[in-house]
């Protein structure tokens, strides 16, 4: 199945597991959604990940583990893709955004790889913003 929009794709099956409390989901994985995956559960959106080959000949899938609060309520309130390939968005250090006055993440795609906004804040780093969780 051929995607316009991978990063989409993923982001969109997390929101909607987590609207119905799902424990895990999977995406196809790539690089780029590992990376996505780690920054989320650094920042304690998600309980772990996991990279999982099915069987022999099939594609590798990242498995996601979401994470939930103690009455079963949902960590991750929203989640949002900025920068698409029909509009990609770009911030430089000083414009580097603030998700709901800092209680949210960012992450942004550097020079030295994915991280949150605060991380490239304090690196002195701009980059194209790939999306929001709060």
């Amino acid at each position: 199945m051929h995607l316009t929009d991978p990063i989409a794709d993923m982001l969109t099956r997390i929101r909607n597991a987590n609207t119905v409390c799902h424990e895990m989901v999977d995406v196809p994985m790539s690089k780029v959604k590992v990376e996505i995956a780690r920054i989320l559960k650094e920042e304690g959106y998600i309980k772990n990940y996991k990279t999982v080959t099915e069987g022999e000949g099939s594609f590798p899938v990242l498995r996601i583990f979401l994470n939930y609060g103690p009455n079963r309520e949902r960590v991750i309130q929203g989640i949002r893709r900025i920068s698409k390939p029909g509009r990609r968005v770009y911030a430089g250090r000083d414009e580097l955004p603030k998700v709901m006055g800092g209680l949210g993440v960012a992450v942004i795609s550097t020079s030295k790889g994915m991280m949150t906004d605060a991380r490239a804040r304090r690196e002195g780093l701009g980059g194209e913003v790939v999306c929001y969780v709060w």
